[in-house]
């Protein structure tokens, strides 16, 4: 039978309805998959050695003939033991081990020339023997499970690493019909091996320089990829004609002098940059990205204002009712003088309608129609906004706020909204993004950074507790209360689980209301309670008539208590460092020194390395980075999330690659902004740009 890349697996010799079934359920249906089917690590058994030279803790190959082969039971587990003599040609002697393999009398018979992979360890009379080693008869071809670099796949409990090897060794027959995609010419810019010499050995390696070789080349075309679908978004978007904001300096000197306090350098310098995007008749497409408090806020009311006073519409969405009110208030607070008193705010979510410039009530069609007119200049909301039943007049910016909370379609029905031209676009994250994954997922976008941090704000001090030290804790919740401070308590969940035994959020209610701080008020919010009961213990809290908050993450972004100094977060080895780090921006927003306490009851290293680099480092962008080299992209923004990608061999931490690849993405469409000349690469990037839309 011809192999071809083509070919369904359950085709190939030796593969029945049971493991294609198997080789389905790891992405796995045709020849092609099987050959972009990666090792996660090799086995390093290319060093043979003669049998006398063996040492414990050795990763080496031995060859010899299996002398002895039989069966026996373990009385103990009922395990079937095989043990087996090999002999090599000196004369000298190992014993094998393998548990639960029969079938090794009948394959490897006495007489049978071997060659063993292992590391020998002390067994029984205190000899050296191989435990569990990897087997392969000697031929004349190649091997490949013993003697080499060996390659470990990714499998399930049911599909053995042999299985794979021979099946991807039997793939490597059509590996002739791989074409090649990226051009010559940046091949020999980045010193990149053939796609075909690089997938021969990424999974049998001729020596280790080869792999890296292999390595390189593989995961340079995974991040290329990405990186020209960045390049074309960009190009096509650029396209576009937009219009214009003008700069209406005065009036935005005005606004920024009446402020209560000083922009900081980043502040201004990100105002300005996006100000000057918007004056261009391309559509802006920008990132405004700072840590927790560092001011984002008030760089949006600038931009937002300048737009309101070109006469047209700026629209903000929030991804929670919490956020989008929170915004709306701070933007009335901020445009309160008297230049810009008359700019009308409106507030549209699921369960809220309001409009800043008039003292009285509003129904909810009342403010869409005068978002449709054209009254409202300012808009802020939810998913409401982009309801078909909501039209605006003239809208020129949009601002997203915590892209990642939105999918891409949902981002592209508000950019829609815009009657003609399409609007300037400003999404904002208070989640530093390290500078790989920034490139990577928001390669489209120009990006700003708000690092700076405002005068006065004092570093938030940080703690790790353990069970022993909780009442000391509650001691000095007490103690902070008594003083009129208030404090949030974080729980992982918001109802019991012993699944997971952490501590649910209406359980620490029911003890801390109840047992630890009857005396005080206690609240709970969570993210399945009604939004207007939502709304009620958010200002309950804010106006200080509640004292402790018990909180899911729902707290993450959106609730501004100045007077809140502690933050106490419950099973805090459950979340990633940024996340902890957006809870732990909740306090230390007034002038009070704040402390954050980690309770944990795990003693593990990898816990206390984990968290103790929150305790020592306030930088999110820094945390942020140890976590997408710890866990990946998924904990910055949980479960998967548009616009992450999906990477085969490629990591998110290869930030110099990155860089490369942006680099060569950059040269390829300025030589040739149609890809005519690539005619291969052009509908590789369609066919991709077709299967990301579908994920």
């Amino acid at each position: 039978m011809t192999v071809h890349l083509t070919t369904p697996v359950s085709e190939l010799w030796k593969v029945g309805k049971v493991t294609a079934e198997r080789l389905k359920n790891l992405g796995i249906e045709t020849v092609l998959d099987l050959l972009l089917y990666y090792p996660f690590r090799y086995d390093d058994f290319s060093q043979t050695v003669a049998i006398k030279d063996l040492r414990p803790d050795m990763a080496v190959t031995v060859k010899g003939e299996i002398t002895h082969i039989a069966n026996k039971k373990s009385p103990r587990k009922r395990t079937s033991i095989t043990e087996a003599t090999v002999q090599d040609d000196i004369g000298d002697t190992i014993s094998c081990v393998w548990f639960n393999q029969p079938y090794l009398t009948q394959n490897i018979p006495p007489g049978t020339q071997i060659a063993l992979s292992g590391t020998p360890e002390f067994g029984y009379h205190n000899t050296l023997q191989f435990t569990s080693p990897q087997y392969e008869k000697i031929f004349s071809q190649k091997s490949i499970h013993t003697g080499r670099l060996v390659p470990i796949y990714g499998s399930t409990s049911n599909l053995t690493q042999k299985q794979i090897r021979f099946l991807i060794q039997t793939a490597m027959e059509a590996v002739s019909e791989i074409t090649e995609w990226i051009p010559e010419k940046t091949r020999k810019d980045f010193k990149l091996i053939g796609r075909q010499e690089a997938l021969k050995e990424i999974h049998f390696p001729t020596d280790t320089p080869s792999l890296q070789q292999a390595e390189q080349r593989l995961k340079f075309e995974e991040l290329f990829l990405l990186q020209l679908r960045s390049q074309h978004i960009r190009n096509q978007s650029q396209k576009r004609a937009a219009k214009k904001i003008l700069f209406h300096e005065k009036e935005i000197k005005k606004f920024v002098t009446s402020l209560p306090f000083e922009l900081t350098q980043d502040q201004r310098k990100s105002s300005w940059t996006i100000i000057q995007d918007c004056e261009k008749e391309t559509p802006m497409n920008r990132l405004l990205e700072g840590d927790v408090g560092s001011g984002k806020t008030v760089v949006a009311a600038l931009a937002m204002l300048n737009c309101a006073l070109n006469n047209a519409q700026a629209v903000l969405m929030a991804p929670t009712e919490i956020v989008a009110r929170q915004h709306f208030q701070s933007f009335k607070e901020l445009l309160s003088n008297k230049k810009s008193s008359s700019v009308p705010i409106a507030l549209l979510t699921r369960s809220e309608h309001r409009l800043s410039h008039k003292n009285k009530t509003f129904t909810k069609q009342e403010v869409i129609d005068t978002i449709a007119d054209g009254t409202a200049k300012i808009i802020i909301g939810t998913h409401a906004l982009i309801q078909d039943s909501v039209s605006f007049s003239d809208i020129r910016l949009t601002i997203i706020d915590e892209q990642h909370r939105f999918g891409v379609d949902q981002r592209k029905t508000l950019k829609s909204k815009a009657d003609e031209m399409p609007p300037h676009f400003l999404s904002m994250t208070a989640t530093p993004i390290p500078r790989s994954l920034a490139l990577t997922v928001y390669g489209d976008l120009d990006i700003s950074v708000i690092k700076e941090m405002p005068k006065d704000r004092k570093p938030v001090i940080t703690s790790v507790v353990h069970p022993g030290n909780r009442n000391t804790t509650y001691e000095f919740i007490r103690a902070n209360t008594k003083n009129g401070k208030q404090t949030f308590v974080i729980c992982p969940l918001i109802e019991e689980s012993d699944t997971l035994g952490v501590t649910s959020a209406t359980q620490e209610y029911e003890k801390l209301s109840k047992e630890i701080f009857p005396e005080y008020t206690v609240g709970l919010l969570h993210g399945k309670l009604k939004p207007i009961d939502k709304q009620k213990i958010q200002e309950k809290f804010a106006s200080g008539v509640i004292d402790i908050l018990v909180a899911t993450s729902v707290v993450e972004v959106g609730v501004n208590v100045p007077n809140a100094t502690i933050m106490m977060i419950e099973g805090s080895e459950r979340f990633g460092l940024s996340q902890l780090h957006q809870f732990r921006g909740r306090v230390g927003r007034g002038k009070d020194q704040s402390h954050c306490f980690l309770l944990t009851e795990s003693y593990s290293p990898e816990t206390k390395n984990r968290l103790q680099a929150l305790v020592q480092t306030h930088n999110g962008f820094e945390l942020s980075q140890i976590d997408l080299e710890q866990r990946g992209p998924g904990d910055l923004y949980g479960n998967r999330q548009s616009g992450l990608p999906t990477l085969r061999i490629a990591s998110l931490t290869d930030t110099h690659l990155i860089e490369q690849t942006q680099k060569a993405a950059q040269q390829l469409f300025k030589q040739d902004p149609t890809l005519k000349q690539f005619k291969e690469l052009k509908n590789l990037l369609e066919e991709f740009e077709k299967k990301v839309h579908l994920e």
